[in-house]
């Protein structure tokens, strides 16, 4: 059965689950379809765009490993075949309903105010709880360790989901998605951080900024053109290589906001009915829509800074001391490690490429700290056949590092783990409170 949702897709099983949240909320049956089918649209759009990171900026990236020789031990293998490696193990089979039962558990005591509807990233929490299983040979402590994860995800998208309906431009959502959720609390230290720094607080240094300053040349496109000479110049293409490189990265750059434009359109009459429907039956309480963090891929922030790090993070793999990961199969895909620094540092583009370079000096880390796990975890489901360690960037998650540090120690580390998760939750709950707000 859990195969069977997965094989939809999130271009369909999000928008039925959206159309069903639509009739609840009494939008009426014509409208709940159009705002899911539209939403759908957009995930396909999105789709599209991401297949020309796949199709176009993948074998650039492959192209300067190659070129460059690199000779690091660890092999990226990429997301995607990272989840389906957490999907096959135990946890991953039995995920899907336990997420799905803790999340209305905590919307009915007040936890929580996200329901995720993100069922294809619940494979970060499978890893966390794969990982832990790993260690401590209990199925219980994994899955478990996995709802810990599930938690501090739902309250990662709380706290972060004011500022990401104000970059987004739409009410009632949030971003509860495994690895975005897990970079928050970072980056909103560091924004702190910056703060206390009278260069980085009077920083202006955004789009709005650099076309005011610059002209032309701080448009998406210019900016995208000059990122694509440059990846191609690295990557030794010839004129015709470099300049279908060239369209594919400012394709990317004008595509992902069109169709985040066609989401935003359909979540929209979802978004305002469920604010009236709230506010009539249950005195104004919110609850949050999660979703994919491929919707904030749209702001150029996220994008430009998302290029640039493809060979700031070559250079960090090769020059860190103690890294073993070769990025591979995440690398062309860097923005969406750096997407929700974007929306808690306002777009500000000084600010975002600091903070995605001390996120990646933590991912190589981590990803190389879990190679072991990783790759034991592969060998058992039999997903991939490259000779030595594999894992991935995907697995460079804070909280995943956190949870399966802590939760090795056993029964004493899950006890721990949820004496941690208590207090976190109601601090959310108090900063996120309006009326405390006020």
């Amino acid at each position: 059965m859990i195969d069977y949702f997965l094989s939809l897709g999130s271009t369909v099983f999000v928008p039925i689950v959206l159309i069903i949240i639509g009739l609840i909320l009494g939008q009426g049956i014509l409208r709940s379809i159009r705002s899911g089918i539209m939403v759908g649209i957009g995930f396909i759009g999105l789709g599209l765009a991401i297949s020309l990171i796949s199709d176009r900026l993948e074998p650039a990236v492959n192209q300067i490993v190659e070129r460059f020789s690199f000779n690091l031990t660890v092999i990226d293998i990429g997301s995607g075949a990272a989840a389906g490696v957490a999907f096959s193990t135990l946890v991953g089979a039995l995920i899907i309903p336990a997420v799905f039962l803790l999340n209305i558990l905590l919307l009915i005591v007040g936890f929580t105010k996200t329901m995720n509807i993100d069922i294809f990233n619940y494979s970060h929490y499978a890893f966390t709880g794969a990982v832990v299983h790993l260690i401590t040979g209990s199925i219980v402590l994994g899955i478990g360790a996995s709802l810990i994860q599930a938690t501090w995800s739902l309250l990662s998208a709380d706290y972060s989901a004011k500022k990401v309906q104000e970059s987004l431009g739409v009410e009632g959502i949030s971003i509860p998605q495994g690895y975005a959720a897990s970079t928050v609390p970072l980056f909103t230290i560091l924004e702190k951080i910056y703060n206390r720094i009278p260069f980085l607080r009077n920083s202006q240094l955004d789009i709005s900024y650099l076309q005011g300053k610059i002209g032309m040349f701080g448009d998406p496109v210019i900016i995208g053109a000059v990122l694509g000479v440059i990846l191609a110049l690295l990557a030794g293409y010839n004129f015709v290589e470099g300049t279908n490189l060239l369209m594919s990265v400012v394709a990317i750059m004008v595509l992902f906001p069109r169709m985040v434009k066609i989401i935003v359109e359909g979540l929209l009459p979802i978004s305002e009915s469920a604010k009236s429907f709230f506010n009539k039956r249950f005195k104004g309480k919110e609850v949050f829509i999660g979703l994919d963090s491929a919707i904030t891929l749209g702001l150029p922030t996220t994008q430009i800074v998302g290029t640039m790090l493809i060979p700031i993070t070559l250079v960090l793999a090769v020059i860190l001391p103690g890294n073993q990961v070769l990025p591979l199969g995440d690398l062309a895909f860097v923005a969406f490690f750096t997407c929700m620094a974007t929306i808690i540092h306002n777009g500000n583009i000084l600010k975002t490429i600091i903070s995605g370079i001390i996120n990646m000096i933590g991912v190589l880390y981590i990803a190389s700290w879990f190679a072991p796990y990783f790759s034991k975890l592969s060998a058992n489901s039999g997903g991939t056949s490259i000779k030595g360690q594999t894992t991935a960037l995907w697995n460079g998650n804070v909280f995943d590092y956190i949870i399966a540090q802590i939760g090795g120690f056993g029964m004493i580390g899950l006890i721990v783990l949820i004496v941690i998760t208590i207090p976190i939750g109601l601090y959310v709950k108090k900063v996120t409170n309006p009326k405390s707000a006020r």
